[in-house]
């Protein structure tokens, strides 16, 4: 295999795996505890059966298998990366409007993360207290105000629902919005004015439906259930998977949490607090991961108070790493995110400097190539070299004709003859695959990008260019490319190499425009790097037919 075929087998072996991945991504399997680790813990932990799960499954919310959720009266809430729609019923969080991020599909309306719509989709977080007819999310609450805003100055913004049992527990429920944060505090205020000691549990989940926000059919991305202990560090829960064996561990540490493209909602229990972790099929196509704790015993005319965190918004770095850990691994560069995470550091960096994200873009895939430069020389200088052999070959093939093996062993000579290696150019070529890969999922997956603007036509370096013009720019320096390459002997192989730049072209049509625009760079820095090679070479090659001069 010569070094132009190494290029075209590496080049399209990268777009299938681009592709695969892409698609695998929404049902990558996870790992799940082995069946006697499993046993043990259920065991040790007294993990609830599906007779005392049942009481948060929302049986009243199923009706004929079909999953709709009970509703009562709204409450409006307002910050300033918020639009929030509280439930009186259970005080579940059922919209969740994200005021600093727009619609993929609508410049001018707002992000909804939660809604509880139905369609196009049904996502909500729900808590609820189990034991003693304490209040679960089928439980109706009061609350003062039906409108809350944060106003300005103000760092924090509570919104507080009351509940009264008829057996004297009285219960307050309390969010906590914080200026600034994508982190909800969300506590319980437990006042025991009955006769009679009570154990309550809290539990935490997010209800989701298994078909929206599954991304495009040509690039589909992964929604499902996540969770993360330090034990078991970070996994993936798709929605079949729940279905199949759903999720029972315990744990002191963790969270869970529902994944999307670019934003991520997790729960984040009391820090040491025992925590149960599990999954639910609720409906054909409706589906619940959450976290279950016993509080302990509280005492007639006792009080106690339980709190948690919910982190709802997009997936940007800063804010994950300062939330939890583990919750930065919610930003999923696939597998070689050991290469992603470095590189969006520096793509980070960048922008910093410059703050346009186009252009940071630009700047590290000039990094990048310099980096790679004296591996690139080597491929490039090799393809050169058998460049100014293509008449030598070509007239060897008009020689022998068909017979294969005596043209074979004819190039190989001259190979030998001209101290050249076909395949020298190969290594530097396989290093730099698993840099492109990441950086293929890298700018794909960095919610830091979606909606940014680059200059001109490009306003959203997430979304394919609207006029399709970086491709045709793309499409056009492959074919630039492929003119200063070696010209292929066989026909086939040179039919390839022509149809190739418009394949790409048409697959690039539906690509984010910053992944296109770092293809774009790549290119017209290979352009040069090679153009400026083959120039040598033939300067080489000219002087050694004359003898020296020019």
């Amino acid at each position: 295999m010569d070094t132009r075929r190494l290029i075209l087998f590496v080049i399209f072996s990268m777009s299938i795996l681009m592709l695969w991945d892409a698609w695998q991504r929404q049902s990558a399997p996870v790992a799940t505890q082995p069946a006697s680790q499993a046993a043990v813990t259920a065991n040790s932990t007294n993990t609830p059966t599906s007779q005392a799960v049942d009481v948060t499954a929302g049986a009243q919310e199923v009706v004929n298998g079909t999953f709709k959720l009970l509703t009562g009266q709204r409450i409006k809430v307002t910050t300033d990366l918020y639009k929030a729609d509280i439930e009186t019923v259970g005080g579940d969080l059922r919209r969740l409007e994200l005021l600093k991020h727009r619609a993929a599909d609508n410049d001018k309306t707002n992000f909804v993360l939660l809604d509880d719509a139905a369609k196009p989709m049904t996502y909500v977080a729900q808590t609820g207290l189990i034991g003693a007819d304490l209040p679960t999310h089928h439980t109706v609450f009061s609350s003062p105000a039906t409108s809350y805003q944060m106003q300005e100055g103000q760092d924090k913004l509570e919104v507080r629902l009351s509940w009264v049992g008829t057996n004297g527990v009285a219960v307050d429920k309390v969010y906590t919005f914080h200026r600034n944060q994508y982190v909800i505090d969300v506590a319980y205020e437990i006042k025991n004015g009955s006769t009679n000691a009570i154990a309550p549990e809290v539990y935490y989940q997010i209800v989701h439906d298994s078909e929206s926000n599954q991304g495009s059919a040509l690039m589909p991305t992964f929604t499902g259930g996540s969770y993360y202990t330090e034990a078991k560090k970070f996994n993936k829960l798709a929605f079949k998977d729940m279905a199949k064996e759903p999720l029972n561990i315990t744990s002191n540490d963790g969270w869970v949490g529902l994944l999307q493209h670019y934003f991520v909602s997790a729960w984040i229990p009391k820090d040491g607090l025992t925590r149960k972790f599990y999954t639910e099929q609720l409906a054909d196509n409706m589906y619940r991961i959450g976290s279950r704790s016993a509080l302990g015993t509280i005492a007639p005319e006792t009080s106690y108070s339980i709190s948690a965190r919910l982190f709802s918004g997009p997936q940007t770095k800063k804010d994950l790493l300062a939330t939890a850990p583990g919750l930065e691994y919610t930003v999923d560069y696939g597998w070689l995110t050991i290469v992603a995470t470095p590189l969006f550091w520096v793509l980070s960096k960048i922008h910093s400097l410059v703050n346009n994200w186009g252009v940071a873009i630009i700047l590290l895939t000039l990094l990048i190539k310099a980096a790679f430069y004296p591996l690139s020389a080597k491929s490039y200088r090799s393809m050169a070299q058998m460049r100014e052999l293509a008449p030598r070959l070509e007239s060897m093939k008009q020689k022998f004709g068909d017979d294969r093996q005596k043209m074979q062993q004819a190039m190989m000579e001259l190979y030998r003859t001209e101290k050249i290696n076909p395949m020298s150019g190969c290594l530097p070529i396989l290093i730099q695959i698993p840099v492109f890969i990441s950086l293929y999922w890298m700018l794909l997956g960095s919610v830091e990008l979606r909606h940014a603007p680059f200059f001109g036509w490009i306003q959203d370096l997430s979304a394919v260019d609207p006029y399709y013009i970086l491709p045709l720019i793309m499409g056009a320096s492959m074919i630039i490319q492929t003119k200063l390459n070696p010209k292929p002997t066989d026909p086939i192989q040179a039919k390839v190499m022509t149809w190739m730049p418009v394949i790409f072209s048409i697959f690039f049509f539906f690509f984010p425009a910053g992944l296109v625009l770092y293809w774009v760079v790549n290119n017209i820095v290979s352009i040069w790097q090679q153009w400026y090679i083959n120039k040598n070479i033939h300067a080489e090659a000219l002087a050694k037919k004359t003898g020296g001069k020019r």
